[in-house]
Parts: C-alpha cells; structure tokens; sequence
C-alpha cells in the first residue's frame, strides 16, 4: 500500500482537476425530485468518502482482519462517483475493464473504463459504454488499489476487480449493505444510496461547467430528458449563472 493511507481524501492535495476538491465548492440544497435519486450534497460526499478511508485506517491500527475487505469498499465507493457508475455496473468490472486514453495521457492505464454490463432496454443484452476519467484523485486511488492492494487478496487469475477474501465476485447486495452501514453510522438521511452516487456525479460536473452532452454520454442515456432527472444544481449555482446572463445587459446600460 502507498504510504499516507487508501488513496486518501475525495478531495485532499489530489491535482488540479476543477472538481477535485468537493468541499469548495457550492453544494447541493433541498433536492425536491424522487427521495431514491438524491444526491449527496458535497460535504456528505466529503464526509462519507473521509469515513470509508477511515475505516481502513481503522483497521491497520487495530492490526485485525477486514482490512482489505475496508480498502476494497472505499475505493470502490470512489469508483462509483468518479465514474458515474450503477451499482450492477460496478460489481461487474473487470481488472481489463480500464484502459488508455490517448488525450489523457497523465491517467496512463486508467484513462478509460469500459462498461460492459450497462442497463439494458427490455429484451435486449446489456448496453456497453466507454466512460473517460475526468477525476485526477478517483484515478490515483483505483491505480492505487489494482496495483498495491487487490493482489494481497490472492486469486491472481481470477478477473474481477472487486474480489471477496474467499476469491469470490464482490455482489451488489454486498456493495448495498456496506453503504448501508457507513451511511448510518454516520447518521445521514436513508434518501441517501449507492445510487446516490452516480447522480452526484452528474449533478457535480453540471454545476462545475462541464458540458451536459458529454455527461450524458457518459452515463450512457440517449436522451438529454433523462439526464435532467439526475441533476439539481445548487442554489449558489443558479445565482451565478443568472448574474452571468444579466451581465451583458448591465454592461450596455
């Protein structure tokens, strides 16, 4: 493992990515749509991220078992967000599943990850989609665990990318009980779940300028009308964008 603990913090002295540091940013207020499609506002995100890493601390301390099994999660959970991800779509990632990206060089082997297992229309197979890795911070902690982590686990044949300590395929159910767990213990609202996640990645690179189709083809929805459901930008954020389209208008006058 690197020295400093498990890919450390969401958003601690990790680049320059515009998103990275979650704390600083305007956060999310009174979300209104569907209970179940909530997303953390960016202080939960910071505060549930922080725990997960703390358990593993928790447990190298401790010098008990279960400290793979805490680095595995916490990574995973950062997947999850870095990436936009399904829970379904996570269990199912393979160590090959990431790739290069000749455009973003500085994330070497980890520049792509190709989503094999995504939601599917009715009677059709699993849809495949190619996510690029916008996330200096989620980088460093996935390559942190694939190379120094995920190999002390044993099974080096076996292809998954979230292994259980008996060689078996992490599952969702699994990947639900754990956020289940950290959630409460951390006393959050139960509107919050793993899904959670993948609608704070949308609504966080909304509000951070990036372009809505490029979000949605990342998170693999043909129509920009499914992606709204995902997405409430804060209040902070809608009060700068009115005052930079009101600007114009008080410049003439």
């Amino acid at each position: 493992m690197r020295e400093g603990g498990p890919g450390r913090r969401a958003g601690g002295n990790t680049g320059t990515a515009p998103w990275a540091d979650l704390t600083t940013l305007p956060h999310l207020q009174d979300y209104e749509g569907d209970p179940e499609a909530r997303p953390f506002t960016r202080e939960e995100l910071q505060l549930f991220l922080d725990y997960a890493d703390d358990q593993v601390e928790r447990a190298v301390r401790a010098k008990r078992k279960g400290v793979l099994a805490a680095y595995r999660d916490a990574t995973l959970f950062k997947v999850i967000y870095g990436w936009g991800l399904r829970r379904t779509e996570t269990s199912k990632l393979d160590v090959v599943d990431f790739g290069r990206n000749p455009q973003a060089r500085q994330f070497g082997r980890y520049g792509t990850l190709n989503v094999r297992y995504g939601k599917a229309k009715k009677g059709q197979p699993p849809r495949r989609r190619n996510v690029l890795s916008v996330m200096d911070w989620a980088v460093e902690a996935v390559a942190d665990y694939v190379e120094n982590v995920r190999p002390r686990f044993g099974f080096p044949d076996h292809p998954a990318l979230w292994i259980t300590e008996r060689g078996g395929r992490l599952q969702p159910g699994s990947i639900n009980d754990r956020f289940e767990a950290y959630r409460d213990a951390l006393g959050l609202t139960k509107e919050l779940t793993p899904h959670s996640l993948r609608h704070s990645y949308v609504t966080h690179l909304t509000e951070d300028g990036v372009d809505r189709r490029f979000i949605q083809q990342q998170v693999g929805h043909e129509c920009d009308s499914s992606l709204a459901i995902y997405t409430h930008v804060s209040d902070d954020f809608m009060n700068t964008s009115l005052h930079k389209a009101l600007a114009p208008a008080f410049a003439g006058a």
